[in-house]
């Protein structure tokens, strides 16, 4: 008797641990799947208005893509620039012999013939070694509303040109967009790779490049499951993604669209907003390098939504 007593008891407490149990595991459940509260259409309205408004400065700045009026090679050796046809960089403005950008080694110095015409930070330049945006902070030189610098796309190296006053970016329009619709805004969980995945990025010159991708942005849309892989940029905290659709070509660039994406939460959830899906500089200057999207990140289907393209500035 006295253990038959002992295992009846044993099994109720068994029983309620285990009613207990899954009560918990169910609450648990319900309050982890539970529909996030609807967004408010007109505050989310606002924040793509306030989005696109951000775009267009950008666009506008005096540094922008706008501005790009010319991307020069350089050879090893002596790369003479000024505005006479004789040089190897002839530039739309300044002197006709305004001195050269030596490339040695994998190193840019520039010598000019103009001691006052070239500025860094406001203090004239005769002699200088320039540093390249492969070294995080590239070295800006001014002459008069001109910039310059030294770009690097693999094992090339190129001299940049800026023009505040370029006629694209005076008399630019703007762009369109699709209008903004809160289906585009997406719940999504993020996939991590560990380690993180080389991905192979080839841009507009057919230059190719091992990106490294922290992991794939899961989302569905009309039932299926679609993934992107994101990449990592230096000094930049949320994750870029290159993408292409069947607008691409259509309703928006031939060569696909950029996006930025806040890192997922300690449960690995995020959001993608194709509403914010944008233009490559290459859409707005043929002096731009853009990176294309990589093959699995071309999508099946239509995103009717973000920004438009009807073509570079006129």
């Amino acid at each position: 008797m006295m253990i038959r007593r002992k295992i009846n008891t044993g099994s109720a407490s068994a029983i309620l641990a285990l009613s207990l149990f899954t009560t918990a595991a169910l609450v648990g459940s319900c309050s982890r799947w539970q529909p996030k509260p609807k967004m408010d259409p007109n505050a989310y309205a606002k924040e793509i208005e306030a989005w696109r408004a951000e775009r267009w400065v950008a666009l506008k700045s005096e540094d922008g893509y706008l501005t790009l009026v010319g991307l020069y090679w350089l050879k090893e050796g002596e790369n003479k620039f000024g505005s006479d046809a004789a040089n190897d960089i002839v530039l739309g403005k300044g002197g006709a012999h305004d001195g050269g950008l030596v490339l040695k080694d994998g190193v840019v110095r520039i010598e000019t013939t103009q001691k006052t015409g070239f500025t860094l930070d406001g203090k004239p330049v005769s002699s200088l070694v320039l540093k390249s945006d492969a070294d995080g902070s590239p070295t800006i030189l001014q002459r008069g509303s001109l910039s310059f610098q030294i770009i690097k796309r693999g094992d090339k190296l190129g001299l940049r040109v800026k023009d505040k006053d370029n006629p694209d970016r005076i008399n630019f329009q703007n762009t369109q967009f699709y209008p903004t619709d809160v289906k585009w805004r997406i719940e999504a969980h993020f996939d991590a790779y560990n380690p993180s995945k080389p991905v192979a990025i080839t841009n507009v010159l057919d230059m190719e490049s091992a990106e490294a991708s922290p992991g794939a942005v899961v989302f569905e849309v009309d039932g299926h499951t679609y993934r992107l892989d994101a990449i990592t940029e230096k000094g930049e905290s949320k994750f870029f993604m290159i993408i292409a659709d069947k607008t691409s070509g259509k309703e928006t660039y031939p060569a696909g669209r950029y996006l930025y994406v806040d890192p997922p939460d300690s449960s690995g959830r995020m959001v993608i907003d194709f509403n914010k899906a944008y233009s490559p500089p290459c859409a707005f200057t043929k002096f731009a390098t853009c990176p294309l999207p990589p093959r699995q990140n071309r999508l099946p289907f239509p995103i009717a939504a973000g920004e438009k393209y009807s073509g570079h500035p006129k």
